[in-house]
C-alpha cells in the first residue's frame, strides 16, 4: 500500500479527535518556541554575564530561561498526553473494527490463518499503523516546524555559519532514502514471520497434553526453534539496517558540528560573532539535527507502517460469506420445523462436501445424522447456522428460507453444542450466563441442576464464583460438557444442533452426560450429529450420509434390518445396545 492509500483507509478512524491532534500540535509548537527563547537567554548570559564578568547581566535572562523551561515542560506534557489519548482511541476503534469483522468471517478463514498470526495483526500491526496515521502526524508536523524554526534561528544568529551547517542536511535525506528500501522489505518479512511464530507457539501450548503424551517435546521444540530462527534472521535483517542508519547519521552530525565550530572560531576572531552567539548557534543546530534526522527516519516509519497496513487491510477486505437479508420475512420464536431440500455445498471447488441432501425435522422431533468421517455431517450444522450458504438447494425454518431470516434471529432460535466445548476465562456463573446474559441466579442454578452440574460446581473452591482457566483446563472433560449443556438449556431455543457431544469422553463420562443431553433435547427440534450410538434408539429418524449424499433414512430398527450403509458402518455395535437406555425426564 502507498502512504496515500494508508491514510485514505485508516485516517477516518481519527474522526472526532482531529481537533485534539491540532491542539496537541500547537502545544508542542509552544514548547519549541520556549526552547528557542531558552537557548537565546543562554547566549545572553554568556556574553553579558560570563564573558563580561557582570553578575547584574545574569538575573534577567536567567529568570526568563527558568520561566521558558517551566512553560515548555507544561505544554509538552499536555501536548503529549493529548497525542497519547488520540493514539489510544485510534487503537481502540481500529482494533474493535478489525475484531468485529473477523468475528463475522466463515470458519475456514480462521483455519487458514493461525490464531497467533491473527493476534499479531490485532496488536503489533495495528500499533504500527497508528504510529503513522495518528500520533505520527503530530510528530512529523512538529518535527518539520521545529526544523524550520531552529534553522531560521540559526540563520538569524549568523547566516554564514548557518549555511555552512545546512550544507550537510541533504546528506541526512540521502542516507534515509538509501536505507528506506531495505527496511521496507525487512519490515514486511519481520511482520509475517512474527505472525507465524505466534501461531506456532499458540498451537503448541494449546496441544501440550498431546505433545507430552506422544513424547514429541523435542519435535515440537524443533518446530518452534525453526520458526524462531526465521524470526531471528528477519529481526537481524531489520536491526542491521536500523543499527547502521543511526551511527551513520551521528557521524554526519558530528562532522557538521565540528565544521561549524571551526568556522565559528574564525568568525569570533574576525569579530563577526560573539562567543554567546556561537554557543546559541550550536544549540540551535543541536536541536535542528535531531528533527532533520527524525524527518529522515520518516521513510523508515512509513515502510514499517505500510507493511502492517497491508496485513490489516487483508483482514478487513476478507469477504463475509453470508449477509443479512434486505427484507426480513419472519420475527419471533420459531416452532422448529427444519427442512433441507436438495442442499449442495463445496468448501473447495470440485470437492463436494454435500450433494442433493434432503430431509425434514418436525417440531419436537429428534433426528440423528451419522456417517463415516468426512461424509459431510458437521457441514450441515454450519449451514443451519448460516456460517455458509448452500451452493444449491434450500434450508427452511418454519417454511421460510433461512437466507430471508436475519442472522441474529436465526441464531436466537438455534443452539449449537459444538464438538469442542467452549469455556471462557471467567467464573462458572459467567460461562453459564453466556447462554443468556439476562438469566437470573435462580435460572442459572436450575439449568445446572438439570445438567447434573450443580453438585460438582458447589464442590469447586468458590462454587459458581470459581474462576475458570482459559479453555477450562481446571475442569474435566465431562464437567466442561455439562457446563456447556447447562448453558444450552439457558438459551432455551426451539432448535438444537448437537455436534458430536460425547466426542473425546470415556465410556463412564459419556454415560453421565447422556441424562443431561436427553433432558436438553426434550421438547426441542434436535439434530444430533454423531458416531456415538448411545442415543440411536431414541431418534425418531436417522439420516445416514455417505460421500456427501443421503445413503439411507429410517429408524434405528429399520436401518439395522436393512443391512445397508448403517449396518456396514457400525457392525457389531448395533445389537445388542451398548448400554441401557435412560428415560427422558
Amino acid at each position: 500500500m502507498t502512504v496515500r492509500q494508508v491514510f485514505r483507509r485508516f485516517f477516518p478512524y481519527v474522526k472526532g479527535d482531529r481537533k485534539l491532534l491540532v491542539f496537541a500540535a500547537l502545544l508542542l509548537l509552544v514548547n519549541v518556541a520556549s526552547d528557542l527563547v531558552a537557548i537565546w537567554t543562554f547566549a545572553e548570559i554568556t556574553d553579558n554575564a560570563l564573558v563580561a564578568g557582570n553578575l547584574n547581566g545574569f538575573w534577567e535572562p536567567a529568570g526568563l530561561w527558568l520561566g521558558m523551561t517551566l512553560l515548555g515542560g507544561t505544554v509538552a506534557y499536555a501536548g503529549r498526553m493529548l497525542t497519547a489519548r488520540v493514539a489510544e482511541r485510534f487503537l481502540l476503534k481500529l482494533r474493535d473494527t478489525v475484531y468485529a469483522h473477523v468475528q463475522r468471517l466463515a470458519p475456514d478463514f480462521h483455519q487458514r490463518y493461525g490464531v497467533g498470526d491473527l493476534v499479531a495483526r490485532h496488536s503489533g500491526d495495528i500499533d504500527a499503523v497508528e504510529h503513522l496515521v495518528a500520533s505520527g502526524v503530530v510528530e512529523t508536523f512538529v518535527a518539520l516546524m521545529s526544523a524550520i524554526a531552529f534553522a531560521a534561528a540559526a540563520l538569524w544568529m549568523s547566516w554564514e555559519l548557518a549555511l555552512a551547517a545546512f550544507a550537510i542536511a541533504p546528506l541526512f535525506l540521502v542516507v534515509a532514502k538509501w536505507f528506506s528500501g531495505k527496511l521496507r522489505v525487512a519490515a514486511r518479512d519481520e511482520r509475517n514471520v512474527n505472525g507465524e511464530i505466534s501461531s506456532a507457539v499458540e498451537e503448541g501450548l494449546a496441544n501440550f497434553t498431546v505433545v507430552q503424551a506422544y513424547n514429541q517435546q523435542s519435535f515440537d521444540q524443533h518446530r518452534i526453534h525453526e520458526r524462531g530462527v526465521s524470526w531471528l534472521r528477519a529481526k537481524l535483517a531489520e536491526a542491521r539496517v536500523s543499527a547502521a542508519y543511526t551511527p551513520l547519521v551521528g557521524v554526519t552530525e558530528v562532522i557538521g558540528t565540528l565544521g561549524v565550530l571551526a568556522f565559528g572560531a574564525w568568525e569570533i576572531e574576525a569579530g563577526r560573532v560573539t562567543l554567546g552567539g556561537l554557543i546559541a548557534l550550536t544549540g540551535y543546530l543541536g536541536y535542528l539535527y535531531p528533527h532533520v534526522q527524525e524527518l529522515g527516519q520518516l521513510q523508515l516509519t512509513v515502510n514499517q507502517a505500510t507493511a502492517s497496513a497491508e496485513r490489516i487491510a487483508e483482514l478487513l477486505d476478507a469477504p463475509i460469506a453470508v449477509q443479512d437479508p434486505k427484507r426480513q420475512l419472519v420475527a419471533g420464536r420459531a416452532d422448529g420445523l427444519v427442512e433441507l431440500q436438495r442442499v449442495s455445498f463445496d468448501y473447495t471447488k470440485g470437492k463436494p462436501a454435500l450433494r442433493d441432501v434432503s430431509f425434514v425435522v418436525r417440531p419436537g422431533q429428534f433426528v440423528m445424522v451419522t456417517g463415516a468421517s468426512g461424509a459431510g455431517k458437521s457441514t450441515i450444522a454450519r449451514l443451519l447456522l448460516r456460517f455458509y450458504d448452500p451452493a444449491a438447494g434450500t434450508i427452511r425454518l418454519d417454511g421460510v428460507d433461512i437466507r430471508n431470516v436475519s442472522l441474529n434471529l436465526l441464531r436466537d432460535n438455534i443452539t449449537l453444542l459444538p464438538q469442542e466445548t467452549a469455556i471462557f476465562t471467567g467464573t462458572v456463573r459467567d460461562n453459564l450466563r453466556y447462554g443468556r446474559p439476562d438469566a437470573t441466579d435462580e435460572e442459572i442454578k436450575a439449568a445446572a441442576y438439570a445438567a447434573d452440574a450443580h453438585k460438582f460446581i458447589m464442590a469447586l473452591p468458590e462454587g459458581y464464583d470459581t474462576e475458570l482457566s482459559q479453555r477450562g483446563l481446571n475442569l474435566s472433560g465431562g464437567q466442561r460438557q455439562r457446563i456447556a449443556i447447562a448453558r444450552a438449556m439457558l438459551r432455551d431455543t426451539p432448535v438444537l444442533v448437537l455436534d458430536e457431544p460425547t466426542a473425546g469422553l470415556d465410556g463412564e463420562t459419556a454415560s453421565r452426560v447422556l441424562g443431561p443431553l436427553r433432558r436438553l433435547m426434550a421438547g426441542r427440534t434436535t439434530i444430533l450429529i454423531t458416531h456415538d450410538l448411545h442415543l440411536a434408539t431414541d431418534a425418531d429418524q436417522i439420516v445416514v450420509l455417505s460421500h456427501g449424499r443421503v445413503a439411507e433414512v429410517g429408524t434405528h430398527h429399520q436401518l439395522v434390518l436393512a443391512r445397508g450403509e448403517y449396518r456396514a458402518l457400525y457392525g457389531d455395535r448395533l445389537d445388542p445396545p451398548t448400554m441401557p437406555l435412560m428415560p427422558v425426564r
